[in-house]
């Protein structure tokens, strides 16, 4: 097993990963593979040529690995992105198993968030896992989109405007004046950026306290710190906070599953996880 992506360095999949086979007894390895955009065709073949059984994909291959694969689940399609591989004698299989990490994660708040206004900060392949997942599990009443360039995240807007049929999204600048407004007025906001990662533990994609109230959730997909700056600021005005780290292992158990047939021990992996980001 592995990971293909570029740069790949902050990755915690092996440690996951490799941990859980431990766990499991079961005979397998998971390693990082560094692969440019350009090199993508041909690491693939490799995979192929050395029968390795799957592998995780991710930035900036997402998307582009979409052809290569002989089937394509419906999670998958619908996302318009493949983040895991099941290789099975050279058919290859692409599947997203961050909808079901994302879905794990928000699902016991589900009677709470159901039909509200919700916030996407991104608009890159995590984003489109979040926001599919919200469309189609928690019928959002609108969905507001933040990125740097308010371009990519148009795009993305009609993207689900034409796959999903979901009319209800708007979309915004990081800069613009209006997302203090935005951020208030959300039931959910959710971080699919990079922003805030180790080790630029300082950065938040907004960072004024009046964006945030008592009535919210804030998930941040950021795992590495455990709790960011834009965490920090949200819960110290009430509101209710959750890092990336149980998304990371939930979406990690899903191709755990799909590779191997057993179920990851979810629960001891976060507890190892999380001892090993704190240290």
């Amino acid at each position: 097993m592995g990971l293909i992506g570029h740069p790949i360095k902050q990755t915690y999949s092996p440690f996951i990963h490799n941990v859980a086979f431990d766990l499991k007894k079961v005979d397998y390895l998971y390693l990082p593979f560094d692969v440019p955009a350009a090199n993508l065709g041909n690491a693939v073949k490799g995979m192929v040529a050395l029968g390795i059984k799957g592998f995780n994909v991710t930035i900036p291959h997402k998307v582009n690995i979409m052809q290569l694969m002989n089937n394509i689940s419906d999670e998958a399609a619908g996302v318009g992105a493949v983040n895991t591989v099941v290789n099975d004698l050279g058919r290859l299989s692409g599947y997203n198993t961050d909808v079901y990490g994302i879905l794990k994660t928000l699902d016991k708040h589900k009677s709470i968030l159901a039909g509200k206004e919700m916030t996407v900060a991104g608009a890159g392949g995590s984003a489109r896992a979040v926001i599919y997942t919200l469309i189609k599990y928690f019928k959002p009443a609108q969905i507001n989109i933040i990125n740097r360039t308010e371009q990519k995240a148009e795009a993305l807007k009609k993207y689900f405007s034409d796959k999903m049929k979901f009319e209800a999204i708007k979309c915004y600048e990081l800069l613009s004046s209006d997302l203090v407004d935005v951020f208030q007025r959300s039931e959910l906001i959710v971080n699919a950026t990079p922003i805030g990662m180790y080790p630029e533990t300082d950065d938040a994609v907004i960072s004024l306290e009046k964006a945030f109230n008592k009535e919210q959730i804030v998930f941040d997909l950021v795992y590495n710190p455990s709790k960011t700056r834009l965490l920090s600021i949200a819960s110290k005005q009430g509101a209710k906070v959750i890092n990336g780290t149980e998304m990371l292992v939930n979406q990690a158990s899903k191709a755990f599953e799909l590779w191997t047939g057993e179920i990851m021990p979810v629960p001891d992996i976060i507890r190892s996880l999380e001892m090993m980001i704190d240290t």
